[in-house]
């Protein structure tokens, strides 16, 4: 049972190649590099980010069309995460600085998308919202620390639900359903329980919510990976 979720995500990611394959041959056949790949996506991150600052600096706070496009814009940003590795793989173009560049850009791009995100909340009065964004950015810089501190111990360690994909894909979607949905029952949507002097729900709870969730798995996931080196270490030392 504890093998499945791993085997569902990697059926997941080899159906993805399938279907980004073509793609990959072509990106390939113009000449980009791994390398010019994952700059592109480095780039459309910060784009990520100027599209939030800008949308924080509208002064409309119930109008989240600058959420959704955002959103879009991750979720695209993303995929090059997947076509830089494809790219060095069916390319022959692999490469051990390569390994290092891309993940260190994938470091600053998430850093950069959530400075983004914080922007827009604070500027836009979320400022709890502002916090577990922050709580969320931290959890995601330890998870992906641990398992470059681990293999640097020479230890395999790369479980936890929030990996940097399913991060990239929550925090997207979710952006994105939240500008579509605000066209629909407004950016100022607020629904209310009778004898509550306080709303429960609002449009932008369907971007918040999710980073929140977010906020809490990321630091569980370093957290288990920690204790999953701790115990190998254990193991090793009581072999000796």
């Amino acid at each position: 049972m504890a093998e499945q979720p791993t085997s569902l995500r990697t059926s997941l990611q080899l159906g993805i190649y399938k279907i980004i394959d073509p793609f990959v041959k072509l990106l390939i056949k113009i000449g980009l590099t791994p390398n010019a790949v994952t700059s592109i996506g480095f780039m459309l991150n910060v784009g990520v980010a100027v599209v939030f600052i800008l949308g924080a600096e509208d002064k409309n706070r119930d109008d989240l069309s600058s959420v959704a496009w955002a959103g879009g814009l991750i979720l695209f940003a993303g995929l090059f995460d997947m076509l830089d590795g494809q790219v060095a793989r069916l390319g022959n173009m692999k490469s051990v600085f390569g390994a290092l560049y891309d993940s260190v850009l994938d470091r600053y791009s998430e850093l950069i998308m959530f400075l983004g995100i914080c922007y827009y909340l604070v500027a836009n009065h979320y400022f709890l919202s502002s916090i577990f964004a922050f709580i969320a950015l931290i959890g995601s810089m330890m998870v992906s620390y641990v398992r470059a501190r681990a293999e640097g111990l020479g230890i395999e360690c790369k479980g936890g639900l929030m990996q940097r994909p399913e991060r990239v894909v929550t925090i997207g979607l979710c952006a994105l359903l939240c500008g579509v949905t605000s066209n629909y029952i407004g950016g100022d949507y607020k629904l209310y329980i009778p004898g509550l002097p306080f709303h429960v729900f609002e449009t932008m709870s369907l971007f918040t919510v999710p980073i929140t969730i977010l906020a809490v798995l990321t630091n569980i996931t370093a957290f288990k990976r920690l204790m999953d080196a701790k115990k190998t270490l254990l193991e090793s030392e009581n072999n000796k």
